[in-house]
């Protein structure tokens, strides 16, 4: 398992965007599924790309 995989707040991110896709699968109001399914995804790629930055710096 790689180690961006054993974060906990990765597990969560990933769930969540499962979820939202499977609730919001039948929704036609198809401007708001499509706005609300790519923020639920982009908070895992966030997480992702801030994890291979591998820098320790933490900004105040």
């Amino acid at each position: 398992m790689d180690a961006l995989e054993s974060l906990d707040v990765w597990k969560r991110a990933c769930r969540l965007s499962v979820r939202l896709y499977q609730t919001l699968a039948d929704c036609r109001e198809y401007s708001f599924k499509d706005q609300i399914t790519r923020a639920a995804l982009s908070v895992p790629s966030n997480i992702a790309e801030g994890y291979e930055r591998e820098t320790d710096r933490t900004r105040v």
